[in-house]
């Protein structure tokens, strides 16, 4: 854990294209343990607890180290490999001198996620817990946000998107959170809509009340390929579903996630953004 203090404040899991971008493992690197960290939540979550676990299972070890060796799969650039995110784990390699890698890991043909053969290689370790110590709650876990979200509005070209009316936006009698994300110009218009926690909240009814309306009153959504560079996530609690995307700049949609493969898009205004972008 001390080799990377700074993944401490980003959770010890980074995005699959960051991970993948790493040198990945050659023949000349001959490991002998493997290292993951996370960061986790307690029961009582009144802090986090940053663990590293260890395995130096020989067995186990190869089958990792064969699937760290394997190819990216050719890409597919369909919505519904990239509606479903996956993120790396924080993984080192430690050979018999005690030097440490960081390795490349390949991607799926869904280029967010990882291959099979990896996650099932690395859910094989058996790993045994050396070290914890507590670090401070991130801002995005005490609003009850995650760290990172994918804008579902910048998908708005993929065919399963229907611009049309949109269905009720929040199921009756249940409280709804809002996550605002923003989007690093690194990340605007390179086929990776991951957004960076900005702020968030659960609604007080009456702002609550004042958002549905809006969304009841837009229409289908204007010819647009503008990216954005904040979004908002309206989350009804606790089924934690249909989730509404809202563009706060750029074309400024609204995506309604009905199921994991289809969603619709309507368009949304300034009244609506002021509503709900408000810390």
């Amino acid at each position: 854990m001390e080799a990377a203090p700074e993944m401490v404040t980003r959770g010890f899991r980074v995005p699959t294209s960051e991970a993948a971008a790493l040198p990945r493992l050659g023949d000349d690197f001959i490991p002998t343990a493997v290292v993951v960290c996370e960061v986790e939540s307690p029961p009582v979550r009144s802090e986090w607890l940053l663990t590293e676990r260890r395995s130096d299972d020989a067995t186990a070890l190869a089958a990792l180290v064969a699937a760290l060796r394997l190819p990216d799969a050719p890409e597919n650039p369909g919505f519904a490999c990239r509606a479903i995110l996956q993120e790396a784990p924080w993984l080192a390699l430690v050979d018999a001198d005690g030097r440490w890698m960081r390795p490349g890991i390949p991607l799926a043909s869904c280029h967010d996620n990882l291959p099979d053969k990896f996650r099932a290689a690395l859910g094989a370790l058996p790993l045994t817990t050396v070290a914890t110590r507590p670090v401070a709650e991130s801002d995005s876990a005490r609003a009850g946000c995650s760290q990172r979200e994918v804008d579902m509005t910048s998908l708005a070209a993929d065919p399963e998107a229907r611009s049309v009316a949109l269905p009720e936006p929040f199921p009756a009698g249940q409280q709804v959170r809002l996550c605002v994300y923003y989007v690093p110009k690194s990340r605007q218009g390179n086929g990776e809509p991951l957004g960076e926690f900005a702020h968030g909240t659960v609604l007080p009814e009456d702002r609550r009340a004042a958002i549905e309306g809006a969304l009841r009153a837009s229409r289908p959504a204007n010819p647009c390929s503008t990216r954005a560079s904040r979004f908002a996530v309206l989350i009804p609690l606790p089924t934690s579903e249909p989730r509404t995307f809202v563009e706060l700049d750029g074309c400024r949609r609204i995506t309604v996630r009905v199921a994991p493969d289809q969603r619709t898009i309507g368009q949304g205004d300034g009244a609506l953004i002021e509503l709900i972008d408000n810390p």
